[in-house]
């Protein structure tokens, strides 16, 4: 078992970032998606290293950055859900909805 589980939406976040990358390099895509996946790993042994951002959700989510993007997790969860990897520069707003939309 992994200690994570990826949000069925999350999984998507994901592949749409590599493609996004991947179209200008591959290479660079591939480290991006690698360290988003150690970053991961982290924090299923440290779920508590993130921050709260109480202005994106009212629900006990924690945010780690890796590079331009936050991973939004629960961390109270076992295995951890990986609720979603949006781009940090994203509106607030719009940041919340996605996540109110994702509800586990």
């Amino acid at each position: 078992m992994s200690g994570y589980r990826l949000h069925p939406e999350a999984f998507i976040d994901l592949t749409r970032i590599w493609e996004f990358i991947a179209k200008d390099n591959v290479d660079v895509a591939d480290r991006v998606r690698e360290d988003i996946f150690d970053t991961i790993r982290l924090l299923t042994k440290n779920p508590n290293i993130g921050h709260r951002r109480p202005d994106l959700t009212s629900r006990p989510l924690r945010f780690r950055g890796v590079f331009n993007y936050l991973i939004a997790y629960a961390p109270e969860g076992r295995p951890l859900l990986i609720v979603a990897v949006i781009h940090g520069s994203r509106n607030p707003a719009a940041i919340a909805t996605i996540l109110g939309e994702r509800e586990a």
